[in-house]
């Protein structure tokens, strides 16, 4: 099986496609190219969008750390707002004055 090499380009326009028309299936046929590769691509793409590396930059268990990571991230972006949440009601009890 012969592996075809496909430029950056190539690449980003086949991304551009598959966001735009959500049928990754059609795409391939349409491009020539495996869903598999079309997936990862798509893949990739999300990852430069949130500043992560490309998979095939990293092994198996960074990607997990840094998977790892961005959930710890979530969960204590979460529970800093209902801290300030709780802060600010705390805060408008002290202001108000009693009745």
């Amino acid at each position: 099986m012969t592996r075809m090499r496909y430029s950056e380009e190539f690449k980003r326009d086949a991304v551009a496609l598959a966001r735009q028309s959500g049928s990754q299936r059609q795409i391939c046929r349409d491009l020539g190219v495996s869903k598999s590769a079309l997936s990862k691509w798509v893949a990739d793409a999300e990852r430069a969008l949130q500043g992560l590396p490309a998979t095939r930059d990293m092994t198996a268990t960074e990607d997990a750390q840094i998977r790892e990571l961005i959930k710890r991230n979530r969960l204590l972006e979460q529970e800093n707002e209902v801290l300030r949440r709780a802060a600010a009601y705390l805060s408008q009890i002290h202001i108000a004055p009693p009745k």
